[in-house]
């Protein structure tokens, strides 16, 4: 049986435009629950014609780090968009309408949410 990350590895087609993950792991009750999300992001991006490439998971202790690395990787990889649970996971960084708004003009990409929140 394939472990959760050889099955995501499994689906990544470079062909297909990166797509980055972000979310915050203490709105999860385990790391069975993050990585069942991340499985979720992955196939909301190859729905969407995507690859899913990093999700980045912001621990509340040393946030914003993992929202840090994010914003370099899309700006070094020129990623066109970041797909997140939910605008809840970017409340550690500030109001999570704000932040979306502030990294969409500071990037140029946009942040892609799974269902209407």
């Amino acid at each position: 049986m394939l472990s959760s990350r050889e099955a995501a590895a499994r689906l990544v087609d470079y062909t297909r435009p990166l797509l980055l993950g972000y979310l915050r792991r203490d709105l999860h009750l385990s790391d069975r629950q993050v990585d069942e999300q991340k499985i979720e992001l992955g196939a909301f991006a190859v729905m969407e014609g995507f690859t899913l490439g990093t999700v980045y998971v912001e621990d509340a202790e040393t946030a914003p780090a993992a929202y840090g690395a994010l914003v370099e990787s899309v700006n070094r990889y020129e990623v066109t968009a970041v797909v997140i649970p939910d605008l809840s996971h970017l409340a550690l960084i500030g109001e999570p309408v704000v932040v979306k708004g502030r990294f969409e003009r500071a990037t140029g990409a946009r942040i892609m949410l799974p269902v209407a929140s």
